[in-house]
C-alpha cells in the first residue's frame, strides 16, 4: 500500500512529501536505484542509492572491506555527512516507480532530486551526494 501512495505522489506531482517506513524509485535510465527509510532510528533514518554502470571517482575501499565498494551512497537524516557503503546486497528493484526528472521525493528528513545531470540526496543540513555515470560526489 505503501508503494502504490509513493506511485500515487510521484505520478501526480512534481514534489512529493511522505510519510512511509521505506519508498523505492528509480531514474527514469534505470541505472540509479535509491531508498529512503524512515521511522526506525534517528540514526539510522536517511536514504541509500545504488548506481549499476559508473566511472568510479570515490576513494580506494578501506582494507576491511570485503565486498563491493564504490557504487552504494548512503546519507542519514540527523545531519552527519554521507559517504560510500560497503555493502554485500542492493537496493535495486526494477518494479520501484521512476522518479522523473525534475521530480524530488521527501521523506525521514531527506530530499532526493532527480534531474538529466544525476541523483541528489540531501539532508536538512545539506550533506549528501550527487550520483551519475560519469562522477560520483559526496558533500
Amino acid at each position: 500500500m505503501r508503494l502504490a501512495l509513493a506511485i500515487c505522489a510521484l505520478g501526480m506531482s512534481g514534489s512529493a512529501a511522505l510519510a512511509a517506513d521505506y519508498i523505492g524509485f528509480q531514474s527514469p535510465t534505470g541505472n540509479i536505484h535509491c531508498v529512503i527509510f524512515s521511522g526506525y532510528e534517528a540514526d539510522s533514518d536517511g536514504a541509500r542509492c545504488d548506481i549499476g554502470e559508473f566511472t568510479p571517482s570515490s576513494v580506494p575501499a578501506p582494507e576491511d572491506c570485503e565486498f563491493d565498494w564504490g557504487n552504494a551512497f548512503w546519507i542519514a537524516s540527523n545531519g552527519r555527512r554521507g559517504g560510500l557503503a560497503c555493502i554485500s546486497d542492493s537496493v535495486t528493484d526494477p518494479g520501484n516507480p521512476v522518479l522523473d526528472y525534475g521530480q524530488s521525493v521527501s521523506a525521514g528528513g531527506v530530499t532526493c532530486i532527480s534531474a538529466k545531470n544525476g541523483m541528489t540526496c540531501q539532508n536538512a543540513a545539506g550533506h549528501g551526494f550527487t550520483l551519475s555515470r560519469g562522477k560520483q560526489r559526496v558533500f
